[in-house]
């Protein structure tokens, strides 16, 4: 039986915690939690109340505080951290990680200051091959995965061997996987999403009706395949699971955080109100910034994102930003 280390005691992380247990490959599952108090409240009552209530989780999955302990004779770690804390919790894993370990990373994000992928923040710290290294991405809301509603994802690596195998050790009734080498696209998709997600919220909170939102969805996707392409990715990564997938389900489910950031913003409340009432992280919030960047690097178009960080960082009213989007220079598709 291979053990796999679930590193991320959020919402997702108990999804994938409770996932992995339902798969059909049996695991030894370790589940660590950044916050002591929460650790040992999760391991007491088996329920995240904070994160994710309703869901008991089996006695296979340990939970854990220790980093050491939970990343003890791993053969799988998972890392599920928000963006922005990556890199120091990769860091404080590196002295105990297995060797020859599979690192999957199922962070929907991008560092904000080096403007890298979690992958290449991954493959920095633990300076070796990228065999082992593998991202998961995909519309899959951590609800619905804890209650084992059928969820499609993709799991991509440089290496495809790791792909199928990781593919068959996630694999269950409830959660099927699609493997793929295209990892900048994956990542890219998965990561962007959010920010076209923030925008389709910023319609809803206008009122504004379906034909509005259509169109952002089908701009926005044009946006997201241009960058993922101009960085190496491939164009039909992006109309998959983790690119249309994706973006379909995070800017019109009411389940998603970004989708609320952009409904609340819409309806004229300020971003710092917004975020102080959220105990989540929305990454659309920090990769809206990044992505901006990582466009006028690459020297690509992206209209919607110029906008959203607009919105976001320099408090360009919602209507305006929309209005700043439909009078841009008529152009062909």
């Amino acid at each position: 039986m291979r053990k796999i280390a679930v590193i991320g005691g959020g919402s997702w992380g108990t999804a994938l915690a409770l996932a992995l247990s339902r798969s059909r490959a049996p695991h030894a599952i370790s589940l660590w939690v950044h916050d002591a108090a929460l650790g040992e409240l999760i391991r007491t009552t088996r329920h995240n109340s904070i994160y994710l209530p309703g869901f008991a989780l089996p006695a296979e999955i340990n939970v854990t505080s220790h980093m050491a302990a939970a990343l003890a004779d791993a053969e799988i770690v998972l890392g599920v951290i928000p963006a922005a804390h990556a890199r120091s919790i990769y860091t404080e894993m590196l002295p105990h990680l297995r060797p020859g370990a599979a690192i999957v990373s199922g962070t929907k994000g991008i560092e904000h200051d080096s403007l890298k992928r979690m992958s290449e923040v991954i493959a920095e710290i633990c300076a070796g091959s990228t065999d082992r290294i593998a991202v998961l991405s995909g519309p899959s809301f951590a609800r619905e995965v804890a209650r084992g509603d059928p969820t499609a994802v993709a799991i991509a690596s440089r290496n495809p061997n790791l792909a199928c195998e990781l593919q068959d050790e996630f694999a269950g009734s409830g959660f099927r996987l699609y493997t793929n080498d295209d990892v900048i696209g994956v990542e890219v998709g998965g990561a962007v999403k959010n920010v076209i997600a923030i925008a389709a919220g910023v319609c809803a909170g206008l009122g504004l009706g379906a034909n509005s939102t259509a169109a952002l969805l089908t701009r926005g996707l044009a946006e997201m395949t241009r960058l993922a392409v101009a960085l190496g990715g491939r164009r039909d990564t992006l109309f998959g699971l983790a690119g249309l997938g994706d973006l379909v389900l995070t800017a019109t489910g009411e389940l998603s955080r970004n989708r609320t950031v952009g409904v609340e913003l819409g309806k004229g409340r300020t971003l710092k109100d917004i975020l102080s009432s959220m105990r989540m992280i929305a990454e659309g919030v920090g990769t809206a910034a990044a992505t901006r960047e990582l466009a006028r690097r690459a020297k690509v178009e992206m209209p919607i994102t110029e906008q959203m960080y607009a919105t976001l960082y320099e408090e360009r009213p919602p209507r305006e930003a929309v209005r700043e989007l439909m009078e841009r220079r008529l152009k062909s598709e």
